[in-house]
């Protein structure tokens, strides 16, 4: 297909929805280290996941060879209500930049959770719905994620309670009432209504919270509460399973319009996106069929893969889930509260860790006024307000054209856009007047939760 051909947008039809999700761990050369059960300090098998998770995400979140497995016809339905997605040309940015560079996108945004997340909301809302369940309980940073399980809940007819990041419930007001409206119950975390959340605030009555506070919170409820489970939206396999349908659609796209990226970037907190976008094309990279660059791109504030150690931390702060080995800055890490975006969690999928751990992804820590030059340098020739989460990407897109502008190198650039910026306009606001800030951790504050790290005969180094 010629360059004239090349649409701004390709939409695939219904019929070619992928059919099934991609297990990444079943072509990895090396899998991940098991996930530890903290009151035996042993390898957890999957009957310990039980009392948090419905079973057959229990099942999912342990398997490591089933290659493919089937979306179930219900979550199909759903799914066609906002799938596929589109793959976008950025004719427009590309002009801006001088770049030779070709840049796609997978825009994720086309749902009213506005972000990719509810790939996994309806997959987890709907084994829960299968298993009897009445009650859902999860936890959010940005609202992305608590939108979209409120959405899919409400499709499923499943009471759910949300705890948001509390800086993040003060700064948009917003998606606490879209939650609301499709009858999430949110509370800003910390809070009072779980022990953990009374810890936490005996000892800092002023903490603005993290997403390590909030997973502590909604675990604690899940397992206090009688038919409630737990459900969480990154970081675990099951979520970069459930997410793999982005990747995939995306590599359906480009092989109709005869592309093969050269170099794929994803914005990177917990990884669900990143794991998603790139989980086809690492496949590729795996088996020895293509080798493109992969780049994940994390705020500076909260620098897990660039900064952080390899090891076993608690996936929460109040260290009551269990523990997975993965790229952390130590679970009482609390990002500033002047970091406007989501990216605030204090680990990394573990399957993404294991990935960078071994050489097969680059990273990259950039500050967040360059991210929101970004976003607004994108929104102006493309259109769409992007999400700060994406907006990462985007920069990391831009500066990967700027290096094809100087070499003359023609490389097809593809980066996922996982939402809308709607309701980020605090944090718009502050960059549009120049009030905004960057901040970045310094060796001493890092240090204080790598030193918290658990210590596991045996396991930790």
């Amino acid at each position: 297909m010629s360059m004239k051909t090349i649409p701004h947008r390709l939409y695939l039809t219904e019929d070619q929805i992928p059919k099934q999700w991609y297990n990444l761990r079943a072509d990895m050369k090396e899998q991940p280290e098991p996930i530890i059960n903290p009151a035996t300090g042993k390898p957890a098998a999957v009957e310990d996941l039980y009392p948090v998770f419905c079973k057959e995400l229990a099942k999912q979140e342990m398997d490591a060879n089933t290659r493919y497995i089937d979306i179930p016809e219900e979550i199909l339905d759903m799914y066609k209500i906002y799938r596929p997605s589109p793959i976008c040309r950025a004719y427009q940015l590309e002009k801006a930049l001088g770049t030779p560079a070709k840049i796609y996108y997978k825009f994720e945004g086309n749902n009213t959770s506005g972000s990719h997340k509810l790939n996994s909301a309806i997959a987890q809302a709907y084994y829960a719905k299968e298993e009897g369940l009445k009650t859902l309980t999860t936890e959010t940073g940005a609202g992305q994620w608590g939108t979209a399980l409120s959405e899919a809940c409400s499709y499923f007819g499943i009471d759910l309670s949300v705890y948001m990041v509390k800086v993040s419930f003060q700064q948009k007001p917003f998606r606490k009432a879209i939650m609301e409206t499709f009858g999430g119950h949110v509370m800003a975390s910390p809070s009072d209504t779980t022990n953990v959340g009374r810890a936490i605030l005996k000892e800092d009555p002023n903490n603005f919270g993290s997403l390590g506070c909030a997973i502590s919170e909604a675990v604690e409820k899940a397992v206090t509460t009688d038919g409630c489970k737990y459900v969480l939206g990154s970081v675990l396999n099951q979520v970069l399973l459930h997410q793999s349908i982005i990747g995939l659609e995306a590599k359906k796209a480009m092989e109709i319009l005869g592309e093969y990226p050269d170099i794929i970037i994803g914005c990177a907190g917990g990884g669900s996106n990143l794991g998603g976008l790139i989980a086809p094309f690492m496949q590729d990279k795996l088996t020895g069929k293509a080798n493109p660059k992969i780049i994940a791109v994390e705020p500076a504030s909260c620098p897990s893969l660039t900064r952080g150690k390899y090891a076993y931390d608690y996936c929460d702060t109040g260290k009551i889930t269990p523990m997975a080995k993965m790229y952390t800055l130590g679970c009482t890490f609390k990002p500033s509260s002047n970091h406007s975006g989501g990216l605030r969690y204090h680990g990394m999928s573990p399957i993404i860790s294991k990935l960078y751990h071994d050489g097969y992804l680059d990273a990259i820590a950039v500050e967040q006024t360059k991210v929101f030059e970004a976003a607004v340098l994108f929104a102006k020739n493309e259109t769409i307000l992007p999400a700060p989460e994406s907006a990462h990407a985007i920069l990391g897109a831009v500066e990967e054209a700027l290096k094809c502008k100087e070499t003359g190198e023609e490389k097809t650039i593809l980066f996922g856009l996982t939402g809308t910026g709607f309701f980020d306009m605090t944090a718009y606001t502050a960059y549009n007047e120049g009030t905004m800030t960057d901040y970045i951790p310094t060796d001493e504050e890092l240090k204080k939760g790598f030193d918290a790290l658990p210590k596991i005969p045996g396991f930790q180094e």
